[in-house]
């Protein structure tokens, strides 16, 4: 797989990250050494290990981690699962008088997030291909400091160099933080979805969002 970096002192962070935080993470293409930590920070944003179902947690995990080890492997020309990671972490000896809390699972990875192709028919005025982003998802240590952003400018950068003008993504109704998130960063709404789900077991529904690429978008310019 070919080397892929994003910069993020490309971006101008905005105002309600912590300005301390600015140009704080690296993003770049996940690689196999990143799975363990990948599947425990989408496991813990999207599953709890507490509750009735808590006995259960380790099989999600190793079912996000089979997944995605086979995705990471598929010949796929347009799949990027990326990582933001903590460049002000510093990896130390734990026999160390003072050692850096590291977490030993994710080590300094703070967030992660996946970018493929679609194809369909679906939704209307959505083109055949596009670029669709899923499992964005950030380490508890590290939310509301910019690692969100930062994935997402870095799938916005990397969907203009595979040549398209588009992304899309869904979110789900009721999570208020992401849609907050999304439309910050000048996401819309292209369809609300439904089904008999959503009616007989009153579940959230979905929506699918579309934001439209250009160059001052991605810069923050």
């Amino acid at each position: 797989m070919k080397p892929w970096f994003f910069h993020p002192s490309q971006q101008q962070h905005d105002t309600s990250t912590n300005s301390s935080a600015s140009c704080r993470f690296q993003v770049r293409a996940a690689t196999s050494a990143d799975l363990q930590g990948i599947s425990q920070i989408i496991a813990d944003s999207f599953h709890s290990p507490n509750g009735f179902w808590g006995w259960a947690f380790p099989l999600l995990r190793l079912g996000i981690y089979e997944d995605l080890r086979h995705r990471l492997t598929s010949s796929a020309p347009h799949h990027l699962c990326l990582v933001a990671v903590d460049s002000h972490s510093t990896h130390v000896n734990p026999t160390h008088a003072n050692p850096t809390h590291v977490n030993p699972t994710t080590n300094n990875l703070a967030g992660t997030v996946e970018l493929g192709v679609r194809f369909s028919d679906n939704w209307g005025q959505v083109a055949k291909s596009f670029p669709y982003l899923s499992n964005l998802a950030v380490h508890t240590d590290y939310r509301r400091q910019g690692a969100a952003s930062d994935l997402l400018a870095g799938c916005e950068k990397l969907a203009q160099e595979w040549g398209f003008q588009d992304i899309y993504l869904h979110v789900i109704e009721s999570n208020y933080q992401a849609r907050q998130l999304y439309f910050k960063h000048g996401y819309r709404v292209h369809k609300v979805e439904g089904n008999l789900n959503t009616v007989v077991f009153r579940r959230s529904r979905q929506i699918l969002l579309h934001k439209h690429l250009t160059t001052d978008a991605i810069s923050g310019a």
